[in-house]
């Protein structure tokens, strides 16, 4: 069994999509820092979960 979760989201620079990995023990509501996979800049990221078992990606940049 998984500790973890897989999801996407878009990078509010690039638009591409980069994969998330989540622990949904420690990484809810948590602010985080992750690198584009694509284009490398920084992106703030916040997952919180929503009602149906899944999750809400917010994803900004540095400047927002």
């Amino acid at each position: 069994m998984s500790l973890t979760a897989h999801a996407e989201f878009s990078c509010p620079y690039c638009m591409a999509k980069n994969d998330l990995e989540i622990d949904e023990e420690n990484d809810l509501n948590q602010q985080q820092i992750a690198d584009c996979q694509i284009c490398c800049s920084p992106i703030e990221v916040v997952v919180t979960a929503d009602y149906h078992g899944g999750f809400n990606i917010v994803a900004k940049t540095d400047s927002e």
